[in-house]
C-alpha cells in the first residue's frame, strides 16, 4: 500500500481565541475575520493538492477553515471524535488567576504522566484519545485515500500527534500549535510508521503579517 500524506491543521482564529476565552468542545464558535483570512491564505497555498478526502471535527470552526476545499468538490466527513477536549466548567469563561493556576497545575500533572486527570466537568487526555481512536482507525484504513486533510483543534491535535507517532500522552505539549498551523505527516501503512515533514508550519500565513 502507498504511503498516506496527512495534512493536519488547527482551525483558524475565533473571537474567543483573540479574547483569551476558553473554548473547548462545548463552545461552537465561528471563525472571525482573521480566521477566514487565515483559511483563505491556507487555500491559496495548498488548494492545488489533490486531496482525496477531508476530515473535520463536528464544530463549525474546523469546517469553516476548509470550506474552500469542500466547495471545490472534495468529499468530506465530520466526526465528533475529532472535537476539542472539554475544559469543563472553564469553557466560555475568561482567564482568571485562579483558573490559570488550575490550568498550569493540570498541564504539569499531564507532563508527569497523570493523563487521566481533567478539569472539573471536563475530559482527560486519555478520554480524548479513546474517542479519537475509532476515527483514526477509520481514516488510516482507507487505502484509496493517499492525500488527506484533517482539520481539528489545538489540544486535540497534540493528542492525535502523540498517537500517530506512537508516543506517550505525557509528551503532547512538545507540539506547539498556532491558529491555522500545519503539521504535514507521512504515514506508511505496512509498518504503521509516521514521520513529520512540517511542524507547526505557518509560512502560508506570512502574507497576513500574523504569526499566530
Amino acid at each position: 500500500m502507498r504511503k498516506k500524506n496527512i495534512y493536519l491543521i488547527r482551525h483558524g482564529e475565533t473571537d474567543l481565541n483573540r479574547r483569551g476565552v476558553v473554548q473547548g468542545c462545548g463552545i461552537d464558535a465561528e471563525l472571525n475575520d482573521m480566521g477566514h483570512a487565515q483559511a483563505d491564505a491556507f487555500y491559496d497555498v495548498y488548494g492545488h493538492i489533490p486531496f482525496d478526502k477531508i476530515y473535520t471535527s463536528s464544530l463549525i470552526r474546523t469546517r469553516q477553515s476548509v470550506e474552500k476545499f469542500i466547495r471545490s468538490g472534495i468529499p468530506y466527513e465530520s466526526f465528533s471524535g475529532l472535537n476539542e477536549i472539554s475544559w469543563g466548567i472553564y469553557e466560555g469563561t475568561a482567564h482568571t488567576n485562579q483558573k490559570e493556576s488550575a490550568y498550569y497545575t493540570l498541564l504539569q500533572q499531564w507532563k508527569e504522566g497523570r493523563v487521566d486527570l481533567a478539569l472539573e466537568g471536563g475530559e482527560s487526555p486519555v478520554q480524548v484519545k479513546n474517542r479519537q481512536m475509532p476515527v483514526l482507525r477509520h481514516i488510516l484504513s482507507r487505502n484509496d485515500e493517499q492525500n488527506i486533510l484533517i482539520a481539528t483543534h489545538g489540544r486535540a491535535m497534540r493528542i492525535l500527534l502523540t498517537t500517530l507517532l506512537n508516543e506517550p500522552l505525557s509528551q503532547m505539549d512538545k507540539y506547539p500549535h498556532n491558529n491555522l498551523c500545519l503539521y504535514k505527516l507521512e504515514y506508511f501503512p505496512e509498518t504503521m510508521q509516521t514521520n513529520i515533514i512540517l511542524s507547526n508550519d505557518i509560512t502560508h500565513l506570512l502574507s497576513l503579517h500574523v504569526l499566530g
